[in-house]
C-alpha cells in the first residue's frame, strides 16, 4: 500500500513577525481631520453669535473622538475584511455626518436620513474602491 512522503520542514528558523511602524500619515490624518472637524462642529453650534466655552468645548470633544476613531480605524483596517471594512468607513462618515446634521436643530429624521445617505455612498465608494484593487 503506498502512502505519502512527508514533506520535509523548514529547518531555518522562521523570522517573527515585526510591528508595523506608525507612520507619520497614521497619525497626522486622523489629527487633521479631527481638527477640522471639531472647528467646523464649533462654527455650526456659534451660529453667527460670539464663541463660548461650550461651543469651544463641544468641538475639542467631537475632534478628539472623530481623531480617536480614525486612528482606530485605520490601526485594524488591514485585518478587516474587504466587505466589513467598508462598512466600517461608511458607519465612521454617517455617524460624523449625522452629528453633524443634528447641531443645525433640524429634526432627527433629516439627520439620520442625512447621515445614512452619506454613509450609504461611503460605503459603495469604499467598497468599489477596495474591491477594484484588489483583483
Amino acid at each position: 500500500m503506498a502512502t505519502h512522503a512527508a514533506m520535509p520542514g523548514r529547518r531555518t528558523p522562521r523570522a517573527h513577525a515585526r510591528p508595523r511602524r506608525r507612520t507619520t500619515l497614521a497619525w497626522a490624518l486622523p489629527l487633521v481631520l479631527g481638527v477640522i472637524y471639531g472647528f467646523y462642529a464649533a462654527f455650526i453650534r456659534r451660529d453667527g453669535g460670539p464663541s463660548t466655552g461650550g461651543q469651544v468645548l463641544l468641538g475639542l470633544v467631537s475632534g478628539a473622538a472623530l481623531a480617536a476613531l480614525c486612528f482606530a480605524l485605520g490601526r485594524i483596517q488591514r485585518s478587516l475584511p474587504l466587505a466589513l471594512r467598508a462598512v466600517a468607513y461608511g458607519a465612521l462618515t454617517a455617524s460624523a455626518i449625522g452629528f453633524l446634521v443634528s447641531l443645525t436643530d433640524t429634526s432627527v429624521l433629516r439627520s439620520a436620513g442625512l447621515g445614512l445617505a452619506v454613509g450609504a455612498g461611503v460605503l459603495v465608494v469604499t467598497f468599489y474602491t477596495l474591491y477594484s484593487r484588489e483583483t
